[in-house]
């Protein structure tokens, strides 16, 4: 079983660190159903929090400098909402509701572009999908899917886009310490897993930078979209 882990951890930690730096997180959703094959669920998110956090600040470092506050203020404001309520529903919302709710939201809207411009200019929507993307968050470590329907809408240039979701997830996910604290998820024996999977995660985020500097905002985009659709697809098998 340890064998298995490993190379279900490896091979989430390094597929996260990829989409997040380079596809800003579309598939970043993939880590935690991995390791929940042969770890419950909650300890899988548990484990993968300080990694995910490590690898946003290394994303903001590299795109600092395309961030615009304005893009992602009524997402923050909305998803500290969406923490709030998830930390009280931790231990009482069976997280398969969510995942098959979180599920149908890609699909549909990986295959429906033509409404995403229209859904992100939508009075109030950006705190729809800024609460939605905190609350999947805390649940499942699955932010990403929400926040990338908007700011596909948005249609954003690819470093910009990029921007914003680095800095996005680095609060989020620096804001769920809390609860995840709260809820007694951590447990010593995760440092010794992090002398791996933290090595694994910078390789990750090295390489999907590295991707994204040689593919064209168009092809972004397409990656994206398809990141969305196998990200819904995921989860409702899982």
């Amino acid at each position: 079983m340890d064998y298995i882990f490993w190379l279900l951890a490896i091979s989430g930690v390094l597929l996260t660190g990829i989409s997040k730096s380079g596809f800003a997180g579309g598939a970043g959703v993939v880590a935690v159903p991995l390791m929940a094959m042969v770890i419950p669920a909650q300890q899988a998110a548990a484990l993968m929090l300080p990694i995910l956090i490590l690898m946003d600040i290394n994303n903001v470092l590299l795109y600092k400098r395309d961030f615009h506050w304005r893009y992602i203020k009524p997402l923050i404001i909305a998803a500290l909402s969406g923490i709030s309520v998830a930390g009280f529903l931790m231990h009482s919302l069976p997280a398969s509701a969510l995942q098959r709710i979180l599920a149908i939201f890609c699909i549909i809207f990986a295959l429906w572009q033509h409404a995403l411009p229209y859904l992100a200019k939508l009075p109030g929507s950006a705190y729809l999908w800024g609460f939605l993307s905190g609350l999947s968050s805390t649940l499942l470590h699955a932010g990403g899917p929400p926040a990338t329907i908007y700011f596909m809408g948005l249609k954003l240039e690819k470093k910009v886009w990029l921007a914003q979701a680095a800095v996005l997830f680095t609060m989020i996910n620096v804001v769920k310490i809390v609860p995840y604290s709260l809820s007694g998820l951590w447990h010593p024996s995760y440092l010794s897993h992090y002398i791996v999977l933290i090595p694994t995660a910078l390789m990750g985020v090295w390489l999907g930078y590295k991707i994204q500097q040689v593919i064209t905002d168009k092809q972004f985009l397409f990656f994206c979209r398809g990141l969305l659709l196998s990200t819904g697809i995921i989860l409702l098998l899982k």
